[in-house]
């Protein structure tokens, strides 16, 4: 029996042809979801598994902290995931939701970590609160006085023995009880989990590895720092094999919200703005607290005059740096591809193997190499031309020296595109300027450069972003010098980067914050030119379009 479809003269049995309105539910989709195979199903529960591990990992440390929004974020998330892969509905989402947790994990959160950063003091010495700010004085101003009990010390870490973090292993000379310290406090351990030698010293502990005398003379200076506190002041070593309670002789008082010295009677008060106890005279205790500052990094960066001289001054050389990489790059690969794209070369497919052997080198170690080739008494720039340039002692010297790797390093990139570009140009245009009795100059100046400029403008401008934060280029070649006598901080090599990277971790004091708004600066110079440089590139291919 047939059933009349639409259309004159159509019919079609139930149960055959297309899926339409006619077949069952379950046929049509049968027809949407193809059945999952076991490997499927195998990779599906493994990786639905291994989420649910990574949730529990890090519920803890959130429950720990009493981080209950994360904690629900977390939670949610993970729901989610499991609804979203284990129903076979928003097929679409399935393959989009992988990406956009990897955005925002490796690209959005970064950004906004440090974002908020710069609108704090975080650095050394402004790391944590305000209570270990205090506890971090009181403890490192403890100093032994007559009276003060000394305890058997065992030094032992509950890691590798170079690397662990330390524990003072400690037996009270008045009850035998052995505690382990560390910076937290003390605990006392269960005599049956300890070992306790001649002496009244720890020789071995459950969960512990004790220290030779080699092993602990190695780590001498980090037992000297270790300040474990103690209800009656603080512990601290006294060589390798005691140790003592001794009394802080700066103590906090609620009171005045400050902090004074029992000895000399000095008293430095909190300043909540900036997160450090300072005196009348002006003096800073070292340990602070971390506390919004507001627009106080950015306002530095641009009126401070240790900070916004050589931070201009970086910038216009971040400047002529990236333009000078990116166009002399440029200008060097285009004209060796026109020169091999002429019909008149012989050999071209030999010439472009070797021309693009410089971009099949790792960077990083050619950038070593030319490093050495620029030493002023050994390097074979000055011996192959017999010259004396101490290439890294000068200013422009090593600007230039840097300028000429970077050319070295680039060319083959620029060639590589610009030959294509080429290739794609029509050779009627070309044809045609000379019919019209147009010079080869003014058919490249006319024709082929603006067709050039319209395929290569965005990588140009993806080259001038890279060139600009280029940290690589200057790190592993003058690493930012040379530097003048009176500022070991900014050289003249620094770009941005290379400042920041040493404001944020530079041997005088890491200064996270400030670091953080020089980024955000950073961010907004590179936006901005990328905006204006992808505006004119849209106004050029509308002309040539």
């Amino acid at each position: 029996m047939s059933t009349k479809l639409s259309g004159p003269g159509s019919t079609r049995t139930p149960g055959r042809g297309p899926a339409g309105p006619g077949l069952p539910r379950t046929a049509r989709t049968a027809r949407h979801h193809a059945p999952i195979t076991a490997t499927g199903l195998v990779v599906k529960v493994v990786l639905l598994g291994l989420v649910a591990g990574i949730a529990i990992w890090a519920a803890f440390p959130l429950v720990e902290a009493e981080k209950w929004v994360g904690l629900g974020l977390l939670a949610a998330t993970t729901a989610g995931l499991f609804y979203l892969y284990l129903t076979p509905r928003h097929i679409p989402a399935k393959y989009l939701v992988p990406g956009t947790l990897f955005l925002i994990a490796f690209q959005v959160f970064p950004v906004l970590y440090t974002a908020s950063t710069a609108f704090t003091n975080f650095g050394d010495g402004h790391r944590g609160s305000k209570d270990e700010a205090i506890v971090a004085i009181q403890s490192s101003s403890v100093q032994q006085v007559p009276g003060s009990t000394e305890y058997a010390l065992s030094v032992a870490t509950a890691g590798d023995p170079a690397t662990g973090a330390l524990v003072f292993l400690v037996t009270d000379p008045a009850t035998g009880t052995v505690s382990a310290g560390d910076a937290d406090g003390l605990r006392r351990l269960d005599p049956a989990d300890v070992t306790v030698g001649s002496g009244g010293k720890v020789t071995a502990a459950d969960g512990y590895t004790v220290l030779n005398f080699g092993q602990a003379s190695a780590r001498s200076q980090e037992i000297t720092d270790l300040v474990v506190p103690t209800a009656g002041g603080a512990l601290r070593s006294s060589g390798l094999s005691r140790a003592y309670e001794g009394r802080a002789i700066r103590a906090y008082d609620a009171g005045c919200d400050c902090v004074t010295d029992s000895e000399s009677g000095k008293r430095w008060t909190a300043d909540e703005r900036t997160g450090s106890f300072v005196a009348a005279d002006g003096e800073r205790l070292a340990q602070g607290w971390q506390v919004n500052v507001g627009l106080e990094n950015f306002s530095r960066v641009l009126t401070d005059p240790n900070i916004s001289g050589p931070f201009f001054g970086t910038l216009l050389w971040n400047f002529a740096f990236a333009i000078g990489s990116t166009g002399f790059t440029f200008l060097l690969g285009m004209a060796i591809a026109l020169a091999l794209h002429s019909p008149r070369m012989r050999g071209t497919n030999l010439y472009r193997v070797l021309l693009i052997l410089p971009y099949a080198m790792p960077s990083f170690a050619m950038l070593l190499v030319w490093r050495d080739m620029f030493n002023t008494d050994f390097g074979l720039v000055n011996n192959l031309f017999g010259l004396g340039v101490d290439w890294f002692g000068e200013a422009w010297s090593a600007r230039a020296a840097v300028l000429l790797v970077q050319l070295w390093l680039g060319y083959p990139y620029m060639f590589l595109v610009a030959t294509g570009a080429l290739q794609a140009i029509p050779k009627e245009l070309t044809e045609a300027t000379s019919v019209d009795g147009a010079s080869p100059w003014q058919s490249f100046r006319a024709v082929t450069l603006p067709l050039l400029l319209v395929a290569l403008s965005p990588l140009l401008i993806a080259s001038f972003a890279y060139n600009f934060n280029n940290i690589n280029a200057i790190w592993l070649t003058t690493e930012g010098g040379p530097f003048p006598a009176d500022n070991p901080r900014n050289g003249a090599t620094d770009l941005l980067i290379t400042y920041t990277y040493r404001l944020a971790f530079g041997a005088q004091g890491a200064e996270f914050g400030t670091a953080a708004a020089v980024s955000i600066f950073i961010f907004a110079i590179v936006a901005t030119v990328s905006a204006i440089s992808f505006r004119n590139t849209r106004k050029q291919e509308e002309v040539y379009s």
